[in-house]
């Protein structure tokens, strides 16, 4: 199966959203592309408001992972400029997919955005695996190192929303489960 998407080939860190842009000169890629400087502001005057909030949203969460999850975020001093100069470019180790997730990459953690995506995902068996919900936006599935959480804007994934995805991470990269005791599921 092919990857379709932006992002870096040795991604380490994938989201994967139903949709992909519109109206732009990335719009619907064929294959998994590393964007040059400066496209996801052109993608994001392109395509609208929701685009930018997607990116945005995407170099926020990097920016709260511990750097024993990813360590990528060394790469600039804030999440704006991460996004600008970094995400979803040639070594940045990470994706954004609008394909199906690829469980053959070693080290990958994997994020679908969105609870109808995923639902749609695996009633279509592309998902390869069971997820166990925490609530109705959050799931995961270690084997896969697979995790589902709200979709990438700022009113479904939240500031508190992207905290929690954080500590799910860690939790999945670090001790290969996730522990409930340890942290408090978000209100909904």
């Amino acid at each position: 199966m092919s990857e379709i998407g932006f992002g870096c080939n040795q991604y380490q860190l994938a989201f994967y959203v139903e949709n992909a842009p519109q109206f732009s000169s990335y719009a619907t890629p064929n294959s998994l592309i590393e964007l040059p400087t400066g496209a996801i502001n052109e993608i994001s005057m392109a395509c609208g408001n929701g685009w930018r909030k997607q990116f945005n949203v995407y170099a926020k969460f990097i920016y709260n992972l511990s750097s024993s999850v990813f360590s990528g975020k060394t790469a600039a001093p804030t999440w704006q400029q991460y996004r600008d100069t970094q995400l979803l470019q040639q070594g940045s180790a990470t994706a954004l997919l609008f394909s199906p997730p690829n469980y053959t990459r070693a080290n990958t953690l994997h994020i679908i955005a969105g609870r109808g995506y995923a639902k749609k995902l695996a009633s279509q068996n592309l998902l390869g695996g069971n997820l166990t919900w925490l609530n109705d936006e959050f799931a995961y599935d270690i084997e896969n190192k697979l995790l589902v959480s709200p979709f990438l804007d700022y009113r479904q994934l939240s500031n508190r929303k992207i905290d929690f995805l954080a500590q799910m991470c860690e939790q999945l990269v670090q001790h290969n489960c996730i522990q409930l005791e340890r942290f408090q599921l978000p209100q909904m």
